[in-house]
């Protein structure tokens, strides 16, 4: 399986005193090295302008973190699994791992960014603050610039594999897995709804928290990881039941009553797997 993930819009800095980040030494360095770079040191640049809160599309109380950006290649840097923090981040606990399953995560997990392209829980980076969907000076459109670097990193990785995709519009604009002819993925995004009063709503927060619930479940089960979209929902059902998060504000907790699986709409799209929680 390979679980694609979304960034978190925050991110925790890295100790002081801890190594800067070394490229060569990310994943995928020899597909996403040059780029990496190129849009590094257009980030600098653009985040060292007057209006770069603005470039940037962040609010103005955010303006220290983009100065940082100023200095990333110089900055402390700590695992992403550290780093990405937040409510998928916290449901799917990729930091307290135990070491045997390190590896795992590093293999099978993919965090998409508008700085690295795509990284590994593993993969040692400093805090930054940049989106996917911006329009960086000197680099374009960051999804579509992204675009051909990770098909040559990922679709080789995703041949043949089942795709958890668990990422925003804004992120899988940077790449989709093949889904037909010699090499195809079995391409699945995940769907979380609420039931209530027999009505399915789509649900943000939660849908979050159940995303990063299903991730960690997926590293942590035992057995052998899914490889397909069958597979992939016998492994989410073995969730069916359990209470998997605690509403915020009232502190009523929910479970996941039903998972399944919805054919892909378009013969090049996902199929979708839908969660249920109540």
């Amino acid at each position: 399986m390979l679980i694609c993930l979304p960034p978190s819009e925050g991110k925790t800095p890295a100790p002081e005193g801890a190594a800067p980040v070394d490229l060569a030494r990310l994943t995928a360095a020899e597909h996403l090295t040059d780029q990496r770079r190129a849009v590094l040191d257009a980030l600098a640049a653009a985040s060292a302008r007057p209006d770069a809160t603005d470039l940037l599309g962040v609010g103005a109380s955010l303006g220290d973190e983009v100065a940082r950006n100023t200095e990333l290649k110089a900055a402390p840097t700590a695992a992403a699994s550290r780093v990405y923090t937040g409510v998928l981040y916290a449901a799917a606990g990729l930091a307290d791992l135990p070491a045997d399953l390190t590896g795992v995560a590093a293999r099978d997990v993919r965090v998409f960014s508008g700085l690295w392209g795509a990284v590994s829980p593993a993969d040692l980076i400093p805090a930054y603050r940049l989106s996917m969907g911006v329009d960086l000076p000197g680099v374009g459109k960051l999804a579509a610039a992204w675009r051909p670097h990770l098909a040559a990193a990922l679709d080789a990785r995703a041949a043949g594999d089942v795709v958890v995709d668990c990422r925003s519009a804004t992120y899988l604009a940077a790449w989709k897995p093949v889904t037909t002819g010699e090499g195809a993925a079995d391409w699945v995004t995940v769907r979380v709804v609420r039931e209530a009063d027999g009505r399915r709503t789509v649900v943000s927060h939660n849908a979050k928290h159940t995303r990063g619930v299903l991730t960690g479940h997926l590293l942590r089960r035992s057995g052998p990881a899914p490889t397909t979209a069958a597979t992939l929902l016998d492994a989410a059902r073995e969730l069916d039941g359990q209470v998997i998060g605690t509403e915020v504000g009232t502190g009523l907790s929910y479970r996941m009553v039903e998972a399944t699986l919805h054919d892909a709409a378009t013969r090049r799209g996902p199929r979708t797997l839908e969660v249920v929680i109540a």
